[in-house]
């Protein structure tokens, strides 16, 4: 996973957020950017998630730009 930015600008922080994920693998610690849908709260993610089969609410890590030029996002907790 890639640390916080240490000049606190932002570049990959810690986010409530939606993981969009149609085939549930629990083994997975990273997502692509278009997988995640970030919310100002925990409640927020936790209600979106909650009617929905394919959204998991989470902690993420990110954005980071992976070694193939995607940003993607590091699973930090499921909520």
């Amino acid at each position: 996973m890639v640390p916080p930015d240490p000049s606190g600008e932002g570049v990959s922080q810690a986010a409530y957020a939606t993981v969009y994920m149609p085939k549930r693998k629990a083994n997975r610690n990273r997502f692509p950017a278009s997988c995640i849908t970030a919310y100002p709260t925990a409640q927020e993610a936790l209600d979106a998630a909650r009617d929905d089969d394919k959204r998991v609410a989470a902690i993420v890590q990110g954005p980071s730009k992976s070694s193939e030029g995607q940003y993607i996002f590091y699973l930090r907790q499921w909520l």
